[in-house]
């Protein structure tokens, strides 16, 4: 997801600006710090801002912290205006793998550049997506599933979130990479595309823990694998997609905290050091852990890495299966 940012300070030169940055650490925070978040309330990237916001507050004092959820375009109307914004540290988004990297190769025109428009503040968390199928097809494995679908080329469908959502991308991944052919179902929303997986409609999708590992205990859903580099604590008995078959192979949504390209670094380091030292904290990782997330304390400069990374992964894969956003 990806916003092209233009100078702020655009009179000043570049001496200036650089003299400016000192003086604003210094005082920062000298008013409320918003974290804008680029949709509804209620969804995984609201419910990790606010638990991130309640914990800042305890340690960086000052006039607190808000959250501002402003949806609109996919994320990308919050995304182009936080790249605008005053670059002093008093607002921030949480981004996530929508925003950061799939919506530059999912729309014609994206109003910022996820690279060039943002400073990378901390990772927070990783979401490993998992393979579940209805429990009808004849496979308990990996490589079983890959033959059974190789041997039937176009007869299976894969459901998703919706058009162009990150379950799409994932599970498009997924049948490049096993060279399988499959029809994808889009639905408005991960409940109703995991019910018709239920139900045996569609026959398989790569999604997010907490969607299907409940369904799987239960016995209406099997799980395959998890697309994480290594196994998972919330099921550490699911093997890795990688280890049965793939190697190399990895799929995890993400989230973390960005500022305003040009935001002072030691605001930056301030609240990378904050965030990280949260995400440390055993009952906090526990608290992600429950709902199929990862805590991953990361240096601006690694996540900003892991943004680069991911934009050109999700582009040849969004261009090569010929995926666009939903009308």
């Amino acid at each position: 997801m990806r916003p092209h940012r233009r100078h702020v300070l655009a009179g000043l030169g570049a001496a200036g600006f650089s003299g400016l940055a000192p003086a604003r650490a210094q005082t920062w925070p000298s008013q409320i710090i918003r974290l804008v978040v680029p949709f509804t309330p209620g969804g995984s990237t609201d419910v990790l801002a606010r638990l991130i916001a309640a914990k800042l507050e305890q340690v960086i004092p000052g006039r607190g912290f808000v959250i501002e959820n402003r949806p609109g375009a996919g994320g990308m109307t919050a995304a182009g205006q936080v790249a605008k914004a005053d670059p002093d540290g008093h607002m921030l988004m949480m981004g996530h793998i929508g925003t950061l990297a799939f919506a530059p190769s999912l729309y014609p025109n994206v109003p910022y550049d996820p690279v060039r428009d943002f400073q990378p503040v901390a990772l927070v968390a990783m979401v490993p997506n998992i393979l579940a199928i209805n429990p009808q097809l004849p496979a308990k494995t990996l490589g079983e599933f890959i033959a059974h679908a190789r041997a039937h080329p176009g007869k299976l469908n894969y459901s998703s979130g919706g058009q162009g959502s990150a379950a799409h991308i994932a599970t498009a991944y997924l049948a490049h990479r096993a060279g399988i052919e499959a029809v994808h179902v889009p639905y408005r929303g991960t409940a109703p595309s995991v019910n018709d997986l239920v139900a045996g409609n569609v026959q398989f999708t790569l999604t997010g823990g907490p969607a299907v590992l409940p369904l799987a205990e239960g016995g209406q859903l099997r799980v395959l694998g998890v697309a994480n580099r290594e196994r998972v604590g919330f099921a550490p008995n699911l093997p890795t997609l990688a280890e049965s078959g793939l190697p190399g192979f990895e799929a995890v949504q993400w989230y973390g905290v960005v500022a305003p390209a040009r935001t002072p670094r030691p605001i930056v380091d301030r609240l990378n050091r904050a965030i990280n030292d949260l995400l440390r904290q055993p009952d906090f990782a526990a608290a992600l852990a429950r709902d199929g997330a990862i805590a991953r304390p990361e240096t601006p400069d690694g996540f900003g890495a892991l943004i680069a990374s991911e934009l050109t992964l999700w582009r040849d894969v969004i261009t090569r299966a010929g995926i666009k956003a939903a009308e």
